[in-house]
């Protein structure tokens, strides 16, 4: 099953629910996403500790994003949080949240910190854009997080009314999503996927903060080389009927310019699609993930639908400072 398929994809009106969304005047129904809670004095240096973004100094109310990675610095999960003074609520993708709340477990260690899976109890509504401001405040027992509030499961179905909102499907806020070039863990990303690569290094990695599980690769990559992938924007030809579906393969379409680099211009798979939307005003549209080396100017196929791109991270993300050689295998 796909993760959005227990939520409403749109109430009848795509396009009318898209641009009513974008003006903060629309409400989406999130509640397949998950909600963990971290409670206890030490939790903002604990999580600070495990995580790439800096808590430890975290006022409450402040939306930010976190990353969880492997040791080679590849992402496992993404935590969209807040701190309300007393504990940090984070949403997750669907059905990740059990296995976060077993890693976090096995290392609470002796610090003074509780984990809880508040899915069963609480849901995501979303009331602006992704990466918009709300125009709305969060109704009595909500918790805010940025355009994203924490409603009681139980008062779901009551929530838009006194809020003054038309409900808007989830293709609404995707097609939004992917307009603002807001990657999602499971869509644009893989199982080798490391921050650099999606441009999450500028919104959930504190580049100058203290180690943590995978920051060797983080600062590596940053310093000096280069991600071998990047997330593209892709506008689709819009006389074809389907979207691309998650996976598709990219491919270097037949206007690749002939000076193109030997090693991309040749026939085959370049990259995967993401996500794809039909928007309200930009037509179908999509977020990739190619090669680094694939030329900017490439015209590409998703999925079969020609594309052209738009830069999201750029090729020479990272260093941008040639290094000798020899120096930088003394670094590593």
């Amino acid at each position: 099953m796909a993760p959005d398929e227990t939520i409403a994809a749109h109430y009848g009106e795509p396009y009318a629910e898209q641009r009513a969304l974008a003006a903060g005047q629309a409400l989406v129904d999130r509640s397949n996403r998950e909600i963990v809670r971290v409670s206890g004095p030490d939790r903002l240096t604990w999580l600070n500790d495990l995580s790439s973004q800096r808590l430890d100094t975290l006022a409450p109310g402040v939306p930010t994003q976190t990353l969880l990675l492997d040791l080679q610095g590849r992402v496992q999960h993404h935590l969209t949080l807040v701190d309300d003074g007393d504990a940090v609520w984070a949403h997750v993708e669907p059905g990740t949240s059990a296995e976060l709340v077993a890693f976090l477990d096995k290392m609470r260690f002796m610090l003074r910190v509780e984990v809880a899976d508040m899915t069963p109890d609480y849901a995501v509504v979303s009331v602006a854009a992704p990466g918009a401001s709300p125009m709305t405040a969060p109704p009595e027992g909500a918790i805010a997080i940025g355009g994203d509030f924490l409603v009681p499961r139980a008062t779901l179905a009551d929530v838009p009314a006194p809020l003054g909102l038309r409900l808007a499907g989830i293709w609404a806020y995707e097609a939004l999503r992917i307009e603002a070039h807001q990657p999602r863990l499971g869509f644009e990303t893989d199982h080798k996927a490391i921050p650099h690569e999606v441009g999450w290094i500028e919104q959930a990695v504190h580049l100058n903060k203290g180690c943590y599980r995978g920051q060797e690769t983080v600062a590596r990559v940053h310093n000096l080389g280069h991600p071998p992938r990047r997330l593209v924007f892709l506008h689709l030809d819009g006389s074809v009927d389907t979207l691309p579906a998650h996976g598709s393969p990219v491919t270097l379409g037949s206007g690749t310019p002939a000076e193109a680099d030997a090693e991309t211009a040749v026939p085959g798979q370049i990259g995967f699609v993401g996500s794809s939307a039909r928007h309200h005003e930009l037509g179908p549209i999509a977020l990739a993930v190619v090669k680094r080396t694939v030329p900017v100017d490439a015209e590409l196929l998703a999925g079969g639908v020609a594309a052209t791109q738009e830069v999201i991270v750029p090729p020479d993300a990272g260093r941008n400072v040639k290094i000798d050689p020899a120096l930088r295998r003394r670094l590593r």
